[in-house]
Protein backbone atom coordinates (compact mmCIF):
# COMPACT_ATOMS: atom_id res chain seq x y z
CA UNK A 1 0.00 0.00 0.00
CA UNK A 2 1.22 3.34 -0.56
CA UNK A 3 0.87 6.62 1.38
CA UNK A 4 1.81 10.01 0.18
CA UNK A 5 2.10 13.10 2.91
CA UNK A 6 2.26 16.42 1.42
CA UNK A 7 3.83 18.53 3.36
CA UNK A 8 6.03 15.45 3.77
CA UNK A 9 9.37 17.99 5.16
CA UNK A 10 7.29 18.47 8.34
CA UNK A 11 8.74 18.19 11.54
CA UNK A 12 5.90 15.89 12.71
CA UNK A 13 6.09 13.41 9.93
CA UNK A 14 8.15 11.38 11.76
CA UNK A 15 5.52 10.38 14.41
CA UNK A 16 3.62 9.38 11.79
CA UNK A 17 6.69 7.11 10.19
CA UNK A 18 6.86 5.84 13.94
CA UNK A 19 3.57 4.60 13.95
CA UNK A 20 3.78 2.88 10.19
CA UNK A 21 7.17 0.98 11.87
CA UNK A 22 5.01 -0.49 14.27
CA UNK A 23 2.35 -1.77 12.26
CA UNK A 24 3.03 -5.67 10.75
CA UNK A 25 -0.02 -6.64 9.59
CA UNK A 26 -0.72 -8.36 6.38
CA UNK A 27 -1.53 -4.66 3.72
CA UNK A 28 0.57 -2.41 5.86
CA UNK A 29 1.97 0.52 3.71
CA UNK A 30 5.28 -0.89 2.45
CA UNK A 31 5.91 3.00 0.66
CA UNK A 32 5.53 6.48 1.79
CA UNK A 33 6.45 9.08 -0.68
CA UNK A 34 7.26 13.01 1.29
CA UNK A 35 6.33 15.61 -0.70
CA UNK A 36 7.49 19.22 -0.12
CA UNK A 37 8.30 22.31 -1.97
CA UNK A 38 11.39 22.64 0.35
CA UNK A 39 13.96 20.08 -0.42
CA UNK A 40 16.11 20.95 2.39
CA UNK A 41 13.40 20.30 4.71
CA UNK A 42 12.91 16.82 3.12
CA UNK A 43 16.30 15.81 3.04
CA UNK A 44 15.82 16.61 6.75
CA UNK A 45 13.08 14.91 7.46
CA UNK A 46 13.76 11.88 4.99
CA UNK A 47 17.21 11.55 7.15
CA UNK A 48 15.38 11.23 10.88
CA UNK A 49 13.09 8.49 8.92
CA UNK A 50 16.23 6.59 8.10
CA UNK A 51 17.45 6.76 11.46
CA UNK A 52 14.33 5.82 12.74
CA UNK A 53 13.82 2.52 10.25
CA UNK A 54 17.26 0.95 11.01
CA UNK A 55 17.12 -2.27 12.43
CA UNK A 56 13.31 -2.67 11.73
CA UNK A 57 12.51 -5.47 9.65
CA UNK A 58 10.20 -4.59 6.27
CA UNK A 59 10.09 -0.67 7.34
CA UNK A 60 8.02 1.09 4.62
CA UNK A 61 10.56 2.10 1.79
CA UNK A 62 11.04 6.04 1.73
CA UNK A 63 10.73 8.46 -1.25
CA UNK A 64 11.00 12.06 -1.21
CA UNK A 65 10.06 14.21 -4.07
CA UNK A 66 9.40 18.04 -4.94
CA UNK A 67 7.03 16.73 -7.53
CA UNK A 68 3.45 16.88 -6.87
CA UNK A 69 2.06 14.77 -9.92
CA UNK A 70 4.81 11.84 -9.22
CA UNK A 71 3.43 12.31 -6.03
CA UNK A 72 0.15 11.63 -6.07
CA UNK A 73 0.36 8.85 -8.98
CA UNK A 74 -0.90 5.49 -7.26
CA UNK A 75 -1.35 6.73 -4.01
CA UNK A 76 -3.61 4.78 -1.87
CA UNK A 77 -3.65 7.17 1.05
CA UNK A 78 -2.82 10.96 0.90
CA UNK A 79 -1.99 13.13 4.10
CA UNK A 80 -2.44 16.35 3.71
CA UNK A 81 0.06 18.55 6.36
CA UNK A 82 0.56 21.29 4.58
CA UNK A 83 1.68 24.88 5.94
CA UNK A 84 1.25 28.17 4.02
CA UNK A 85 2.96 31.10 4.84
CA UNK A 86 5.48 28.54 6.76
CA UNK A 87 5.68 29.17 11.37
CA UNK A 88 7.05 32.96 9.42
CA UNK A 89 3.29 32.86 8.55
CA UNK A 90 2.06 31.81 12.08
CA UNK A 91 3.80 34.36 13.65
CA UNK A 92 2.90 37.02 11.36
CA UNK A 93 -0.47 36.03 12.03
CA UNK A 94 -0.56 35.99 15.64
CA UNK A 95 1.29 39.74 16.01
CA UNK A 96 -0.94 41.21 14.07
CA UNK A 97 -3.92 39.98 15.89
CA UNK A 98 -2.25 40.89 18.99
CA UNK A 99 -1.56 44.08 18.06
CA UNK A 100 -4.89 44.79 17.51
CA UNK A 101 -6.09 43.48 20.49
CA UNK A 102 -7.24 40.47 19.86
CA UNK A 103 -6.11 37.07 19.83
CA UNK A 104 -4.23 35.37 16.78
CA UNK A 105 -3.92 31.74 17.98
CA UNK A 106 -3.16 29.42 14.78
CA UNK A 107 -6.87 27.97 14.90
CA UNK A 108 -8.70 29.79 17.10
CA UNK A 109 -9.85 33.40 16.61
CA UNK A 110 -8.34 36.07 13.59
CA UNK A 111 -5.35 34.00 13.48
CA UNK A 112 -7.24 30.58 12.45
CA UNK A 113 -8.91 32.73 10.10
CA UNK A 114 -6.21 34.45 8.28
CA UNK A 115 -4.50 30.83 8.37
CA UNK A 116 -7.58 29.18 6.99
CA UNK A 117 -7.71 32.23 3.87
CA UNK A 118 -4.06 31.59 2.91
CA UNK A 119 -4.61 27.59 2.88
CA UNK A 120 -7.79 27.12 1.79
CA UNK A 121 -7.29 28.17 -1.73
CA UNK A 122 -4.33 25.44 -1.89
CA UNK A 123 -5.37 22.97 -0.06
CA UNK A 124 -8.65 23.05 -2.92
CA UNK A 125 -6.30 22.89 -5.33
CA UNK A 126 -4.51 19.93 -4.13
CA UNK A 127 -7.85 18.51 -3.84
CA UNK A 128 -8.57 18.67 -7.48
CA UNK A 129 -5.60 16.85 -8.50
CA UNK A 130 -6.01 14.38 -5.99
CA UNK A 131 -9.21 13.86 -7.72
CA UNK A 132 -7.83 14.09 -11.19
CA UNK A 133 -4.81 12.00 -10.39
CA UNK A 134 -5.20 9.44 -7.18
CA UNK A 135 -9.28 9.41 -7.70
CA UNK A 136 -9.70 6.21 -5.13
CA UNK A 137 -7.19 7.33 -2.62
CA UNK A 138 -8.61 8.33 0.31
CA UNK A 139 -6.94 11.53 2.20
CA UNK A 140 -6.63 12.40 5.70
CA UNK A 141 -6.26 15.95 6.06
CA UNK A 142 -4.01 16.74 9.11
CA UNK A 143 -3.86 20.68 7.81
CA UNK A 144 -5.22 23.51 10.09
CA UNK A 145 -7.84 24.60 10.40
CA UNK A 146 -8.75 21.43 10.71
CA UNK A 147 -12.35 21.03 10.47
CA UNK A 148 -12.30 24.31 7.70
CA UNK A 149 -9.46 23.14 5.30
CA UNK A 150 -11.21 19.29 5.66
CA UNK A 151 -14.65 21.31 4.68
CA UNK A 152 -12.97 22.90 1.64
CA UNK A 153 -11.24 19.93 0.27
CA UNK A 154 -14.93 17.70 0.77
CA UNK A 155 -16.63 20.10 -2.31
CA UNK A 156 -14.12 18.06 -4.53
CA UNK A 157 -13.57 14.77 -2.32
CA UNK A 158 -16.92 14.34 -1.36
CA UNK A 159 -16.78 11.80 1.71
CA UNK A 160 -12.95 10.38 0.55
CA UNK A 161 -11.74 13.36 2.71
CA UNK A 162 -11.05 12.58 6.57
CA UNK A 163 -9.91 15.50 9.15
CA UNK A 164 -8.25 14.24 12.11
CA UNK A 165 -6.99 15.64 15.57
CA UNK A 166 -5.42 14.62 18.31
CA UNK A 167 -7.26 16.56 20.59
CA UNK A 168 -10.57 15.11 21.23
CA UNK A 169 -8.97 11.68 21.59
CA UNK A 170 -6.42 13.22 24.00
CA UNK A 171 -9.52 14.60 26.21
CA UNK A 172 -10.99 11.37 26.32
CA UNK A 173 -8.26 9.36 27.15
CA UNK A 174 -7.02 11.41 30.05
CA UNK A 175 -10.67 11.51 31.77
CA UNK A 176 -11.04 7.79 31.58
CA UNK A 177 -7.58 7.53 33.40
CA UNK A 178 -8.61 9.34 35.99
CA UNK A 179 -11.80 7.28 36.23
CA UNK A 180 -9.53 4.12 36.39
CA UNK A 181 -11.12 2.95 32.90
CA UNK A 182 -9.55 1.25 30.28
CA UNK A 183 -9.52 4.03 27.27
CA UNK A 184 -9.48 1.61 24.88
CA UNK A 185 -12.79 0.35 26.27
CA UNK A 186 -14.68 3.71 26.69
CA UNK A 187 -17.12 5.35 24.08
CA UNK A 188 -16.51 8.91 24.45
CA UNK A 189 -19.81 11.28 24.05
CA UNK A 190 -17.86 14.18 21.93
CA UNK A 191 -19.30 16.81 19.67
CA UNK A 192 -18.81 20.06 18.46
CA UNK A 193 -16.04 21.55 15.33
CA UNK A 194 -12.83 21.20 15.45
CA UNK A 195 -11.06 22.69 18.43
CA UNK A 196 -14.58 23.61 19.46
CA UNK A 197 -16.21 20.30 21.10
CA UNK A 198 -16.91 19.19 24.85
CA UNK A 199 -16.81 15.81 26.21
CA UNK A 200 -20.67 15.58 27.82
CA UNK A 201 -19.95 11.62 28.95
CA UNK A 202 -17.65 9.02 29.25
CA UNK A 203 -19.37 5.30 29.00
CA UNK A 204 -17.84 2.03 30.75
CA UNK A 205 -19.84 -1.19 29.95
CA UNK A 206 -23.10 1.42 29.27
CA UNK A 207 -22.41 3.39 32.14
CA UNK A 208 -22.08 6.87 32.09
CA UNK A 209 -18.84 7.95 34.51
CA UNK A 210 -18.44 11.34 33.49
CA UNK A 211 -21.24 12.66 36.52
CA UNK A 212 -18.76 10.90 38.92
CA UNK A 213 -15.49 13.20 37.44
CA UNK A 214 -17.43 16.02 37.88
CA UNK A 215 -18.58 15.64 41.50
CA UNK A 216 -15.02 14.95 42.32
CA UNK A 217 -12.94 18.37 43.13
CA UNK A 218 -9.91 16.37 44.08
CA UNK A 219 -10.20 14.23 40.56
CA UNK A 220 -10.54 17.53 38.31
CA UNK A 221 -7.87 19.15 39.62
CA UNK A 222 -6.18 15.91 38.48
CA UNK A 223 -5.48 16.43 34.73
CA UNK A 224 -4.95 19.36 32.46
CA UNK A 225 -8.24 20.51 31.46
CA UNK A 226 -9.55 20.10 35.27
CA UNK A 227 -6.62 22.93 36.22
CA UNK A 228 -7.13 24.64 33.06
CA UNK A 229 -11.14 25.21 33.63
CA UNK A 230 -11.70 24.86 37.36
CA UNK A 231 -13.80 22.64 39.03
CA UNK A 232 -16.37 25.55 39.09
CA UNK A 233 -16.75 25.95 35.72
CA UNK A 234 -16.89 22.24 34.64
CA UNK A 235 -19.74 21.82 36.91
CA UNK A 236 -22.08 24.78 36.15
CA UNK A 237 -21.10 23.64 32.11
CA UNK A 238 -21.48 19.76 33.20
CA UNK A 239 -18.94 18.61 30.38
CA UNK A 240 -15.21 19.16 29.91
CA UNK A 241 -14.55 20.96 26.88
CA UNK A 242 -11.89 20.75 24.22
CA UNK A 243 -8.68 22.83 25.41
CA UNK A 244 -9.02 25.54 22.77
CA UNK A 245 -12.06 26.60 24.59
CA UNK A 246 -9.92 28.30 26.76
CA UNK A 247 -9.66 30.87 24.43
CA UNK A 248 -13.15 31.41 24.35
CA UNK A 249 -13.85 30.90 28.30
CA UNK A 250 -11.34 33.37 29.29
CA UNK A 251 -10.18 35.12 26.35
CA UNK A 252 -9.30 38.75 27.44
CA UNK A 253 -7.13 37.22 30.08
CA UNK A 254 -5.48 34.72 27.47
CA UNK A 255 -4.84 37.75 24.91
CA UNK A 256 -3.17 39.58 27.71
CA UNK A 257 -1.06 36.82 28.55
CA UNK A 258 -0.23 36.46 25.15
CA UNK A 259 0.26 40.17 25.07
CA UNK A 260 2.96 39.95 27.51
CA UNK A 261 4.96 37.25 26.83
CA UNK A 262 7.91 38.16 25.48
CA UNK A 263 7.52 35.85 22.46
CA UNK A 264 4.31 34.44 20.96
CA UNK A 265 3.86 30.58 20.17
CA UNK A 266 4.44 31.15 16.79
CA UNK A 267 7.67 32.66 16.76
CA UNK A 268 9.39 30.07 19.28
CA UNK A 269 8.28 27.41 17.13
CA UNK A 270 10.06 29.14 13.91
CA UNK A 271 12.78 30.06 15.78
CA UNK A 272 13.00 26.28 17.59
CA UNK A 273 12.36 24.50 13.86
CA UNK A 274 14.54 26.51 12.04
CA UNK A 275 17.53 26.17 14.29
CA UNK A 276 16.34 21.56 14.01
CA UNK A 277 16.55 22.46 10.26
CA UNK A 278 20.03 24.45 10.25
CA UNK A 279 21.44 21.61 12.29
CA UNK A 280 20.50 18.60 10.41
CA UNK A 281 22.34 20.50 7.35
CA UNK A 282 25.55 19.77 9.39
CA UNK A 283 27.34 16.64 8.43
CA UNK A 284 27.46 13.99 11.35
CA UNK A 285 24.38 15.25 13.36
CA UNK A 286 22.42 12.48 14.62
CA UNK A 287 19.42 13.27 13.27
CA UNK A 288 16.71 10.96 15.67
CA UNK A 289 18.05 12.66 18.60
CA UNK A 290 18.03 15.99 17.61
CA UNK A 291 14.47 15.89 16.15
CA UNK A 292 13.62 13.74 19.80
CA UNK A 293 14.93 16.64 22.02
CA UNK A 294 13.39 19.46 19.98
CA UNK A 295 9.73 17.52 19.80
CA UNK A 296 10.80 17.32 23.70
CA UNK A 297 10.54 20.31 24.38
CA UNK A 298 7.76 21.68 21.89
CA UNK A 299 5.41 19.84 23.65
CA UNK A 300 6.13 20.96 27.24
CA UNK A 301 5.76 24.30 26.34
CA UNK A 302 2.32 23.45 24.75
CA UNK A 303 -0.13 26.12 25.91
CA UNK A 304 2.22 27.89 28.35
CA UNK A 305 0.45 30.94 28.53
CA UNK A 306 -3.55 29.51 28.70
CA UNK A 307 -1.99 27.72 31.91
CA UNK A 308 -0.03 30.96 33.60
CA UNK A 309 -3.99 32.61 33.30
CA UNK A 310 -5.68 29.48 34.97
CA UNK A 311 -2.37 29.27 37.54
CA UNK A 312 -2.05 25.17 36.49
CA UNK A 313 1.78 25.32 36.64
CA UNK A 314 3.84 22.97 34.46
CA UNK A 315 2.94 20.19 32.53
CA UNK A 316 2.65 16.84 33.84
CA UNK A 317 4.15 13.98 32.80
CA UNK A 318 0.48 12.29 32.12
CA UNK A 319 -0.77 15.37 30.49
CA UNK A 320 2.29 15.06 28.16
CA UNK A 321 0.96 12.28 25.90
CA UNK A 322 -1.32 13.71 23.51
CA UNK A 323 -4.22 11.46 22.07
CA UNK A 324 -1.22 10.64 18.90
CA UNK A 325 -2.72 12.19 16.02
CA UNK A 326 -0.38 9.45 14.21
CA UNK A 327 -2.17 6.45 16.35
CA UNK A 328 -5.55 7.97 15.18
CA UNK A 329 -4.30 7.80 11.60
CA UNK A 330 -2.98 4.31 11.74
CA UNK A 331 -6.22 3.58 13.11
CA UNK A 332 -8.06 5.35 10.39
CA UNK A 333 -6.23 3.41 7.58
CA UNK A 334 -6.97 0.14 9.14
CA UNK A 335 -10.30 0.29 9.35
CA UNK A 336 -10.39 1.85 5.76
CA UNK A 337 -7.68 -0.59 3.61
CA UNK A 338 -8.70 -3.69 6.18
CA UNK A 339 -12.19 -3.36 6.91
CA UNK A 340 -11.12 -3.67 11.00
CA UNK A 341 -14.22 -1.71 11.98
CA UNK A 342 -13.59 0.55 14.99
CA UNK A 343 -14.79 3.78 16.64
CA UNK A 344 -12.91 7.22 16.22
CA UNK A 345 -13.41 10.98 16.77
CA UNK A 346 -13.03 12.41 13.54
CA UNK A 347 -13.99 15.19 11.27
CA UNK A 348 -16.49 14.28 8.48
CA UNK A 349 -19.60 16.14 6.55
CA UNK A 350 -22.62 16.01 9.05
CA UNK A 351 -24.91 14.54 7.66
CA UNK A 352 -27.44 14.36 10.55
CA UNK A 353 -25.80 13.90 13.40
CA UNK A 354 -25.37 17.50 15.08
CA UNK A 355 -29.33 18.95 14.06
CA UNK A 356 -27.88 22.72 14.32
CA UNK A 357 -26.01 22.08 11.09
CA UNK A 358 -26.55 21.50 7.67
CA UNK A 359 -25.71 18.20 6.17
CA UNK A 360 -22.12 19.20 4.32
CA UNK A 361 -21.06 21.57 7.50
CA UNK A 362 -17.88 19.01 8.42
CA UNK A 363 -18.24 18.28 12.66
CA UNK A 364 -15.85 16.81 15.21
CA UNK A 365 -17.90 13.89 15.83
CA UNK A 366 -17.75 10.21 17.22
CA UNK A 367 -17.82 7.86 13.95
CA UNK A 368 -18.22 4.54 13.03
CA UNK A 369 -15.22 3.21 10.42
CA UNK A 370 -15.25 0.70 8.11
CA UNK A 371 -14.26 0.09 4.59
CA UNK A 372 -16.32 2.28 2.91
CA UNK A 373 -15.60 5.09 5.17
CA UNK A 374 -16.04 6.91 8.35
CA UNK A 375 -19.86 7.28 9.03
CA UNK A 376 -20.91 10.21 12.08
CA UNK A 377 -22.92 8.70 14.47
CA UNK A 378 -25.98 10.55 15.43
CA UNK A 379 -25.20 12.41 18.61
CA UNK A 380 -27.70 14.42 21.46
CA UNK A 381 -28.28 18.27 21.02
CA UNK A 382 -25.83 20.44 22.20
CA UNK A 383 -27.04 22.59 24.71
CA UNK A 384 -28.01 26.35 24.10
CA UNK A 385 -24.36 27.54 25.22
CA UNK A 386 -22.69 25.49 22.29
CA UNK A 387 -24.89 26.03 20.08
CA UNK A 388 -24.33 29.57 19.75
CA UNK A 389 -20.73 29.16 19.72
CA UNK A 390 -20.69 26.01 16.92
CA UNK A 391 -22.87 28.32 14.44
CA UNK A 392 -21.37 31.39 14.95
CA UNK A 393 -18.15 29.69 14.03
CA UNK A 394 -19.12 27.69 11.28
CA UNK A 395 -20.86 31.07 10.10
CA UNK A 396 -17.29 32.04 9.90
CA UNK A 397 -15.89 29.18 8.45
CA UNK A 398 -18.34 29.34 5.39
CA UNK A 399 -17.46 32.99 5.15
CA UNK A 400 -13.89 32.49 4.98
CA UNK A 401 -14.70 30.03 2.13
CA UNK A 402 -16.63 32.37 0.29
CA UNK A 403 -13.73 34.66 0.40
CA UNK A 404 -11.26 32.05 -0.79
CA UNK A 405 -13.44 31.25 -3.93
CA UNK A 406 -14.40 34.73 -5.22
CA UNK A 407 -11.53 36.90 -3.72
CA UNK A 408 -14.23 38.81 -1.60
CA UNK A 409 -12.60 41.19 0.38
CA UNK A 410 -15.96 41.64 1.78
CA UNK A 411 -16.46 38.28 2.56
CA UNK A 412 -13.12 38.18 4.24
CA UNK A 413 -13.84 41.32 6.68
CA UNK A 414 -17.55 39.16 7.21
CA UNK A 415 -15.49 36.30 8.32
CA UNK A 416 -13.09 38.27 10.86
CA UNK A 417 -16.47 40.58 12.04
CA UNK A 418 -18.22 37.46 13.14
CA UNK A 419 -16.00 35.68 15.06
CA UNK A 420 -16.88 35.99 18.72
CA UNK A 421 -13.20 36.89 19.56
CA UNK A 422 -13.00 39.52 17.48
CA UNK A 423 -17.02 40.84 17.52
CA UNK A 424 -15.83 44.56 15.65
CA UNK A 425 -16.62 44.94 12.01
CA UNK A 426 -13.69 48.11 12.51
CA UNK A 427 -11.47 45.92 13.91
CA UNK A 428 -12.59 43.17 11.23
CA UNK A 429 -11.50 45.88 8.37
CA UNK A 430 -7.56 46.96 9.91
CA UNK A 431 -7.16 42.69 10.34
CA UNK A 432 -7.60 42.14 6.48
CA UNK A 433 -4.91 45.21 6.11
CA UNK A 434 -2.89 44.02 8.08
CA UNK A 435 -3.02 40.60 7.04
CA UNK A 436 -3.18 41.38 2.92
CA UNK A 437 -0.22 42.81 3.81
CA UNK A 438 1.95 40.79 6.03
CA UNK A 439 1.04 38.02 3.10
CA UNK A 440 1.87 37.62 -0.20
CA UNK A 441 -0.55 34.41 -0.47
CA UNK A 442 -3.58 37.16 0.46
CA UNK A 443 -2.95 39.37 -2.93
CA UNK A 444 -6.42 37.24 -4.40
CA UNK A 445 -8.31 39.85 -2.01
CA UNK A 446 -8.66 42.60 -4.44
CA UNK A 447 -12.76 42.29 -4.81
CA UNK A 448 -15.46 44.25 -3.41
Amino acid sequence: MKLTILGGGGFRVPLVYGALLGDHAEGRVSRVTLYDTDADRLTAVARVLEEQARGVLDAPAVVATTELDEALRGADFVFSAIRVGGLAGRAADERVALDLGVLGQETVGAGGIAYGLRTVPVAVELARRIARLAPHAWTINFTNPAGLVTEAMSRHLGDRVIGICDSPVGLGRRIARVLGADPDRAWIDYAGLNHLGWVRGLYVDGRDELPRLLADPELLGSFEEGRLFGAELLRSLGAIPNEYLHYYYFNREAVCSYQEAEQTRGAFLRDQQEGFYARMREPGTPALSTWDRTRAEREATYMAENRDVAGAGEREESDLESGGYEQVALALMRAVARNERTSLILNVRNRTALSVLDADAVVEVPCLVDANGAHPVAVSPLPYHAVGLVAAVKAVERAVLEAAESGSRSAAVQAFALHPLVDSVAVARRLVDGYTEAHPQLAYLDRP
